[in-house]
């Protein structure tokens, strides 16, 4: 597998989880990688497929163009650091009562992260572009940015505003004549180190949070981590060529149908 060979790729978010996945994923078709993440863990997984680290808070305008600096050409652009505001203290994330702070910390990762992360990426594929190369920029979105997540506003509403952004790249792209191209991914219940705080500690609490996480999933499962990098792999390489502006859902079928609880 070598869609990606020749190609710089920068992910952020990169350490664990999804982010990670796809770094790995890229590597193995060729690419190289750069792995960003505000945790020093991502320093092992660069090493571990033969790519680069950089320290990268998505959060911090002057760390991106430091980062940039670093990187140079870039070919493509994963825009995955998230987090959904549950990592700390037990806090409320509704409507009536979360606060203006937690509303707002998710939402500078989660969309100003991704802000800044296209409009560095742009920069930086324009110049590709004069002499004849082909940029992708591919945001991670959400199912939560398809439909509200009562528990969960911010994150719904971030997701939501990656959704749209993703579109606004995209058109403004085209209309610059750029060989740029940006798409959303929007994972469901993918089992990931981010779902901890929620599934429990022990076993029988992790099993029973398990099944009521899936229960209105058609496929009844969780998805992985390596089902999404292998979207993000076509998403980067040439032969999606003629997409762009597009949403691509990794959901287990949970938007085929009305029947989805939005809990």
């Amino acid at each position: 597998m070598t869609r990606l060979e020749g190609k710089t790729a920068l992910i952020t978010g990169a350490a664990r989880g999804i982010g990670e996945a796809i770094a790995r994923r890229f590597a193995a078709e060729g690419a190289m990688v750069w792995v960003t993440d505000i945790d020093p863990a991502g320093a092992a997984v660069a090493k571990a497929i033969g790519g680069r680290f950089a320290l990268l808070d998505v959060r911090d305008e002057a760390a991106w163009d430091r980062v940039m600096a670093q990187v140079g050409a870039l070919d493509i652009l994963v825009n995955n650091a998230g987090i959904t505001g549950f990592e700390g203290p037990p806090a409320a994330h509704d409507p009536e009562h979360a606060s203006l702070a937690d509303w707002r910390a998710v939402h500078a990762v989660n969309l100003d992260g991704t802000f800044l992360g296209c409009r560095a990426a742009i920069r930086a594929m324009r110049r590709r572009c004069s002499e004849g190369g082909k940029g992708s920029i591919i945001n991670i979105s959400s199912r939560s940015g398809i439909v509200g997540i009562p528990a969960a506003a911010a994150y719904a509403s971030s997701k939501a505003a990656v959704r749209n952004h993703t579109k606004s790249v995209a058109l403004w792209c085209a209309s610059q004549g750029l060989a740029i191209r940006c798409n959303s991914i929007h994972p469901a219940a993918i089992l990931t180190p981010m779902w901890d705080p929620m599934l429990g500690t022990t076993p029988e609490e992790r099993e029973a949070a398990t099944r009521a996480f899936v229960a209105d999933t058609p496929l009844r499962r969780f998805g992985t981590a390596d089902e999404v990098a292998a979207m993000a792999a076509y998403l980067a390489s040439d032969e999606s060529a003629y997409v762009t502006g597009s949403e691509f859902h990794i959901d287990g079928g949970i938007l085929a149908g009305s029947a989805a609880s939005p809990e």
